[in-house]
C-alpha cells in the first residue's frame, strides 16, 4: 500500500483530520526536539495543509502558503514525518508533492523556507540555497532558504 497525498485547506479539513496534523506536530516539534514552543501561531487557518496517509494514519504534513504571509515568495512550513516512517524516505515525497502544490495552487515557482540547519542538505537535494546565516528560533538552529 502506498501513501496517499491529500491537500485541503483549514476549512475543509475533518476534526479527526486537524487533531491528527496537530498531534504530529506536537510528537515532533515538542516532544522528539524537546522545545516547548507555541505551534499554533494562528497561520495553520490560512495555509493549505499537504498531507500523507498511510493505512488510516496521517504519517507526513506540510504547510503551504501563498507569497506574502510567511515570507515575501510562497513558502512551505513544519514539513514533518512520523519518526517511524522516515526509513521510507516520504520526506523526499513530501517536499515534491510540496513544491508541487505551490506551483499548482499558487502560480509560484519561487518558494522560501526558514529550515532547521541540520537538514541543510535534505533541502538542497530539491533545489533550495542557503540564503541567510544562521539565527535560533525556539533556540533551534535555522536558515533561510530559497527555490528559484
Amino acid at each position: 500500500m502506498a501513501i496517499e497525498w491529500k491537500i485541503k485547506s483549514f476549512e475543509a479539513l475533518s476534526v479527526h483530520e486537524l487533531y491528527d496534523l496537530l498531534r504530529l506536530r506536537s510528537e515532533i516539534f515538542v516532544v522528539e526536539q524537546n522545545c516547548v514552543y507555541l505551534d499554533l501561531d494562528g497561520k495553520d487557518k490560512v495555509a493549505l495543509h499537504l498531507f500523507g496517509e498511510f493505512e488510516g494514519k496521517i504519517v507526513a504534513h506540510a504547510r503551504l502558503f501563498k507569497a506574502g504571509i510567511s515570507f515575501e515568495n510562497a513558502s512551505i512550513g513544519r514539513v514533518t514525518v512520523a519518526a517511524d516512517y522516515r526509513d521510507r524516505k516520504w520526506g523526499h515525497d513530501l517536499m515534491r508533492e510540496a513544491i508541487a502544490g505551490i506551483l499548482i495552487h499558487f502560480g509560484e515557482s519561487q518558494i522560501t523556507i526558514g529550515a532547521q540547519l541540520y537538514l541543510k542538505k535534505f533541502y538542497e537535494s530539491h533545489g533550495f540555497m542557503q540564503t541567510s546565516d544562521m539565527y535560533l528560533e525556539d533556540d533551534i538552529p535555522h536558515i533561510e532558504m530559497k527555490k528559484e
